[in-house]
């Protein structure tokens, strides 16, 4: 039996949207990315990360990603990593209310199994067999928070990756996938910047 059927989830995703002030979205969500390369549209995982996807949904809202960069880009010769969000330097950030507020450092790691109903929080894989059963893996697209410590993820800065690298499954809260334009995320660069995100109706 795998150590994911037994495990013993105390603390559930409402408690976490209580602790961090979200509002607690339970349902998958599309958003769309505008950037100086074009446009490209994701998938949110709302069912299965629920905190994830509410606290990336919030920062949306108070507009703390228009005009920022991509400010790294780590290419290898079968895939990229995009980095974006506020750059751990930029330690604040003016809301949708013209108030300037300091990011979180961290929110609790996320991951998800097929046969549990809630979400792992602060739980990384150790065992290489609990990965077949994770909802969701690294594939090209994926969009996930980038790691604080073992157990924490960033609460603003997140990443893309533009191929499969199950090297990272169960490491990172992978939180949405792109479903329309991945050819714009494989040429952005450096340089390039986040024009706005902007939420489906």
């Amino acid at each position: 039996m795998l150590q994911a059927c037994s495990y013993k989830n105390k603390i559930d995703s409402n408690y976490y949207c209580q602790k961090f002030k979200f509002s607690c979205i339970k349902s998958d969500k599309v958003i769309y990315f505008k950037t100086t390369k074009g446009d490209f549209e994701v998938k949110l995982f709302g069912k299965d990360k629920p905190l994830t996807v509410s606290n990336f949904l919030e920062n949306i809202e108070n507009n703390i990603y228009v005009n920022q960069k991509f400010y790294k880009i780590i290419n290898f010769p079968q895939i990229s990593f995009i980095y974006g969000g506020v750059n751990p330097k930029n330690k604040f950030y003016i809301d949708g209310n013209e108030t300037l507020k300091k990011t979180s450092p961290s929110i609790p790691l996320e991951i998800k199994f097929k046969d549990e109903i809630k979400p792992r929080y602060n739980y990384q894989i150790k065992n290489p067999s609990e990965i077949e059963n994770l909802v969701n893996t690294f594939e090209a697209g994926s969009i996930a928070m980038v790691k604080r410590s073992n157990k924490k993820s960033s609460s603003t800065e997140f990443f893309f990756v533009t191929g499969r690298i199950p090297e990272l499954d169960g490491r990172y809260s992978i939180f949405g996938k792109i479903i329309k334009g991945l050819e714009v995320l494989k040429k952005i660069k450096k340089e390039d910047y986040i024009e706005e995100v902007q939420i489906s109706n």
